[in-house]
């Protein structure tokens, strides 16, 4: 029997080629994503596909039941990739926004998690693995809704992963940091919908950080494709011992190894002229 990996935000980008590439190895895939057009296509790609809002309690617990009911209540993998990033200073953040955030990359993520973990339970084995960021352990300015929401998930994820010790569950995180994909479109949209640049202080910053979300192709040194992502979670899901984390692109190392060494203070200094 094909080993069943439930995919959230398959739509495009990492999540598209992560249910590719997993498809190509012999599992079968249910890729999941938000809006019923994209399951329609999933579908005549040859998916299984079903429509899973994480902003939505019930549409979590059908997709999620579906997926329990096709494969006979067996889940080996969880892919937790569906999120997007709010743009905006911290101060221009209100609580609706940041609120939006968290529902969507922590809140509607946790709810998946739980629903899957009793059926792997029963089984005595699988492999939660979270897709979260380089921002999951470092901070930038304009960023802080998406920061806080991937801190918040890896602080969630590391103690399920102690909590689930001797279970046969492993729980790993993915630190991605620049991929090409549609985040930047999604984060433009939010952008548009939740700050209010006109009466802001950071006006200035806003009208440049506009051209760069709106820009096509990568804007960023050591940009990798999705590909790089789908090697992670390949690994986490058939490894015997899955890492606890997996950092991907030159910036997530190069981050992870200075906030090692460095004090706040000069980290900041660091961080400030990105």
């Amino acid at each position: 029997m094909k080993r069943s990996v439930l995919i959230t935000g398959s739509s495009s980008g990492i999540g598209r080629c992560v249910a590719e590439g997993l498809r190509g190895r012999g599992f079968r895939v249910f890729a999941t994503a938000r809006r019923q057009e994209d399951v329609e296509k999933l579908i005549r790609a040859g998916f299984e596909s079903v429509q899973l809002d994480l902003a939505n309690t019930a549409s979590i617990t059908a997709a999620v039941d579906q997926v329990l009911q096709k494969t006979g209540g067996r889940i080996y993998g969880l892919f937790n990739n569906g999120a997007y990033g709010q743009p905006g200073a911290v101060e221009d953040l209100s609580r609706d926004a940041l609120r939006e955030q968290f529902e969507i990359n922590l809140f509607g993520t946790h709810e998946v998690t739980r629903r899957v973990i009793p059926a792997m339970r029963e089984l005595g084995e699988g492999r939660i693995i979270q897709n979260s960021s380089v921002l999951g352990f470092i901070a930038l300015r304009y960023r802080g809704a998406y920061v806080a929401s991937k801190y918040a998930l890896e602080g969630l994820s590391d103690t399920l992963r102690l909590e689930l010790k001797g279970t046969g569950i492993t729980v790993s995180l993915i630190e991605p940091g620049p991929i090409l994909s549609q985040f930047r479109a999604n984060a433009y949209a939010a952008y548009q919908r939740n700050i209010d640049c006109d009466h802001s202080p950071h006006k200035q910053v806003y009208e440049s950080m506009e051209k760069r979300l709106r820009a096509d192709g990568p804007v960023v040194p050591f940009t990798l494709g999705s590909e790089a992502v789908l090697k992670c979670v390949i690994h986490a899901l058939e490894s015997r011992r899955p890492r606890d984390r997996y950092y991907v692109t030159f910036p997530t190392w190069l981050f992870a190894c200075l906030k090692r060494i460095l004090p706040g203070r000069m980290m900041d200094r660091i961080l400030e002229r990105i």
